[in-house]
């Protein structure tokens, strides 16, 4: 189980190779919100997600002769960039196998970084029977999106610089919005805020349809999504919650958030004009919670973790296109 010490070992590993990444801020961001909106730009990080943390922190953890023999990964995407590039710097073969729907830009970028691609069908094949058998065959080590310890740890790297930048910016109580899928990263920064920052709350933030999350809090147990396919929002796509991650968020998380697809699109927008930085649906979900979820959240400031920006040039075309007159 993962734990502030592991997290802390894991931010050691990652110190020099991981980008520390801004917490920026804009007035006018500030003015729809009602509060200091503060957004912590993973969007920034290697290969364009949060997801080199835990791919970093779970191959460094690995023996030597495991390590060797080379990694396997399953993901929509970002994870398996977030792998194949710290693969390809520990000179070790990648396997990564993708949904087959994902986009065409994350398939094309994760085979420029070096990795093997396998596509199957999200809605008729089991990615984790699939990733357990090639890792079997091949005598890979599986390193899991978000359910593992050290994947948790790397994430929660992402938290302990949101608790140390808020200090800096006077901030030490109020919501930290997250992006949330498995719940690697909610859990990851919940744990990190629990010890360094104990006023921060973290929140899970989901798009509508694809809320297993947020209804797994409210019942107080794990709950699947009907579907996995048909949203925009495919990073943070998931069955359910992790069998790890869910008892850390049900201990220490805020009920979950949920936006719908229209107003992902509409923070997207939003963080190009006013912050100048890329985010994918996905990736933008929790700053949509900031803007358009007032209520919801507590604090005089709120902080939110733009977690991706690996998007498709058409699909971000949309987003802008869709931008309301007077944002």
């Amino acid at each position: 189980m993962s734990d502030l010490t592991m997290i802390e070992a894991a931010a050691e590993r990652l110190a020099g190779h991981a980008r520390r990444t801004p917490l920026l801020s804009s007035p006018f961001l500030d003015e729809i919100a009602g509060r200091r909106v503060l957004v912590k730009a993973e969007c920034l990080q290697h290969t364009g997600s949060f997801k080199f943390r835990g791919a970093w922190a779970s191959i460094t953890a690995l023996p030597e002769a495991a390590r060797a023999r080379g990694v396997i990964a399953f993901s929509s995407g970002n994870h398996a960039q977030g792998v194949a590039l710290a693969a390809r710097m520990h000179g070790v073969r990648a396997v990564i196998i993708m949904p087959s729907d994902a986009p065409r830009l994350k398939i094309a970028n994760t085979r420029a970084l070096g990795a093997e691609v396998v596509l199957y069908d999200r809605a008729r094949e089991d990615r984790d029977a699939i990733g357990a058998q090639l890792a079997e065959e091949r005598g890979l080590a599986l390193i899991k999106p978000f359910d593992a310890p050290q994947t948790i740890a790397g994430q929660g790297s992402t938290g302990l610089e949101i608790a140390a930048q808020a200090a800096e910016q006077g901030v030490s109580g109020g919501d930290v919005l997250v992006c949330c899928g498995g719940g690697g990263l909610t859990s990851g920064i919940a744990l990190a805020l629990e010890g360094h920052a104990p006023g921060l709350r973290a929140r899970p933030v989901e798009p509508e349809g694809f809320d297993d999350t947020a209804r797994s809090l409210a019942a107080g147990t794990i709950r699947r999504n009907d579907r996995l396919d048909g949203s925009i929002c495919d990073a943070i796509v998931t069955p359910q919650p992790g069998d790890l991650t869910f008892p850390i968020m049900a201990r220490l998380c805020g009920p979950g958030l949920v936006v719908s697809e229209d107003e992902a699109l509409r923070a997207m927008a939003l963080a190009f004009l006013r912050l100048k930085i890329v985010l994918e649906p996905g990736g933008a979900v929790a700053l949509a919670a900031a803007l358009f979820r007032p209520d919801a959240v507590a604090g005089d400031a709120v902080i939110a973790v733009a977690s991706g920006g690996n998007v498709d040039p058409g699909l971000f075309a949309r987003a802008l296109a869709a931008l309301p007159e007077g944002d």
